[in-house]
Formats: C-alpha cells, sequence, structure tokens
C-alpha cells in the first residue's frame, strides 16, 4: 500500500522538493566529477594509445590497442628520470619541512593569547598573497650567493616558504576546534603539557595536518616557475617538461601530463582517510 498518496498536500510537496534537492545535488556531483575525471581519461587515453594513434584526427575516446610506446618514449627522453626522482625529493622535503614547521606555529596561534596575534595571522595570510616571483628572485640571489643554487634542496626551501602560510592557517583551525579541556583533563591524569599534546592533540588533529601535508606534496610537484628560476641541470620534472615543450611532439607532451597526474593521484589515494576523517570531523 502506498502511504505516500494519503499524506496531506503539504507534505507530498516538501517530500517533493527535497526528492528535487537530492535529485540536483547528485547532478551536480556527477557534473563535477565529469568535469574532473573526464580529461584526466583522455590523457590516460592519449598516454596508452600508438604515436600514430596519438597524432591522428580525431582522437580516439579510448586506447586501440592499448600500448606503453608513448610513455616508454616520453620516460626514456633526456633528463626525465632524473627530473623525476628530484621532483619526488623536492616534495617530500617540502611537505616534511611544511608539516614541522607549520604544526607548533599553528598550535601556537590556536592555543595563546599574545599581543600581536592577529597581526601574526594577517601577515601569514598576506604572505600568501605575493606572487612567486616575489619569493623566487630574491632567494634566487641569496642561494647563489649561499653556493645552494641550481639544487633540490634551494627548491624545496622556495616551495616550503609558499604553501607554509596556508598550511599554517588549515592546521590552526582545527587544532582550534579541539578542546582545551582535553589537553587539561591529560594533564590532572600525569601528563604534562607536551605529552598532552603528542597523545591527545596530535591523534585528534592528524587529518589537518594530512591535509595540510597533501596541499604541501601536491603543490611542491606542480609548481614550474620557482623551479625553473633556481635550477639549470637540476630541474624538477615540470621544469623539464616545460624547457623541452616547444621543441616535444605530441607524445611527449600527453604522456608528460599523465606522468606528472600519478604521483599526485598515489599520495592522495594512500592519505585518503585522513581527508574523510578530516571532513566529518569539521561537519561535527
Amino acid at each position: 500500500m502506498n502511504t505516500r498518496k494519503n499524506l496531506p498536500i503539504e507534505q507530498k510537496r516538501a517530500l517533493r522538493r527535497a526528492s528535487l534537492r537530492r535529485a540536483g545535488l547528485y547532478a551536480l556531483a556527477i557534473s563535477l566529477s565529469l568535469w574532473i575525471l573526464l580529461p584526466i581519461w583522455l590523457i590516460a587515453t592519449m598516454a596508452f594509445s600508438t604515436p600514430a594513434n596519438v597524432r591522428s584526427f580525431p582522437k580516439p575516446f579510448s586506447p586501440n590497442p592499448i600500448s606503453t610506446d608513448t610513455m616508454d618514449f616520453f620516460i626514456n627522453a633526456d633528463g626525465i628520470l632524473q627530473a623525476t626522482g628530484n621532483s619526488i625529493v623536492a616534495a617530500l622535503l617540502t611537505f616534511a619541512l611544511s608539516t614541522l614547521i607549520a604544526t607548533p606555529a599553528s598550535y601556537a596561534i590556536a592555543r595563546f593569547l599574545f599581543r600581536g596575534r592577529n597581526a601574526v595571522r594577517l601577515g601569514i595570510l598576506a604572505v600568501r598573497a605575493f606572487p612567486i616571483v616575489i619569493l623566487a628572485v630574491p632567494l634566487a640571489v641569496t642561494f647563489i650567493n649561499l653556493n645552494m643554487y641550481d639544487s633540490v634542496i634551494s627548491v624545496a626551501l622556495l616551495h616550503t616558504a609558499l604553501v607554509l602560510p596556508t598550511s599554517v592557517l588549515v592546521i590552526a583551525s582545527v587544532f582550534a576546534s579541539v578542546p582545551f579541556e582535553l589537553e587539561e583533563a591529560a594533564q590532572v591524569f600525569g601528563c604534562t603539557p607536551f605529552q598532552a599534546f603528542l597523545r591527545v592533540v596530535i591523534p585528534l588533529t592528524l587529518p589537518g595536518i594530512a591535509a595540510a601535508g597533501i596541499f604541501a606534496f601536491v603543490t611542491s610537484w606542480n609548481e614550474v616557475f620557482g623551479a625553473m628560476l633556481l635550477t639549470l641541470t637540476n630541474r624538477t620534472l615540470p621544469a623539464q617538461i616545460l624547457f623541452s615543450l616547444s621543441r616535444s611532439s605530441d607524445p611527449f607532451k600527453f604522456a608528460g601530463g599523465f606522468f606528472m597526474l600519478v604521483p599526485s593521484m598515489i599520495f592522495i589515494f594512500f592519505i585518503r582517510r585522513y581527508l574523510f576523517n578530516m571532513w566529518g570531523q569539521i561537519t561535527k
């Protein structure tokens, strides 16, 4: 028996509006997913097609036949493997440095009241608004004077400076959502303030720290202007691809685009549960 027919008109309208909102939400989610996934699928199709199919027109929607010739051509190109290693090292260094620096700084901003606290927050946010050239050019001169130019460490330091403002703001907002009474309770039961921070606060804020780390890793992996300015022979992968782009063929470009996507997708896949936990924590 359909009980919906026996409902009042107002409830029927409310149910109809709820169904329309749900359908609209699903349609929006599907549209956004297709907007993101369709270019990835097309790039992957070209990366695993034969060079002849890549050069053909119209382009195939799926690889037929599936071939690794295009990827092999890209990977074996001059400087690609070295640049890939440099990018991985720079991204991991950026991830580690930004996390180690931003975590205590965020805790101080979220927990302690001190003179100029709002000015510090505004200053951190203002740094993020600077164009990268404002940071890259003075740092290039500084690294030349310190004999650190054309090294992966110099690129990682630049990327750390780029991501620190956002990392501090993200982690500080998560620290602020953790009640201070939990730390006080831990200290009542014998923990020192540092032990309470490690055993109580850090586990609760790990999703936010992981989200900031993902942002740092992906930003470092994709950044190209600073890497081009700070390196000549030890280029990162985006800088090497950009350097070779004007004289490269279509198979090289498509394979390079797909190769750039893979590490970020793998990194996010393994750390995704922290993002889901953070989403649940924020929406409580």
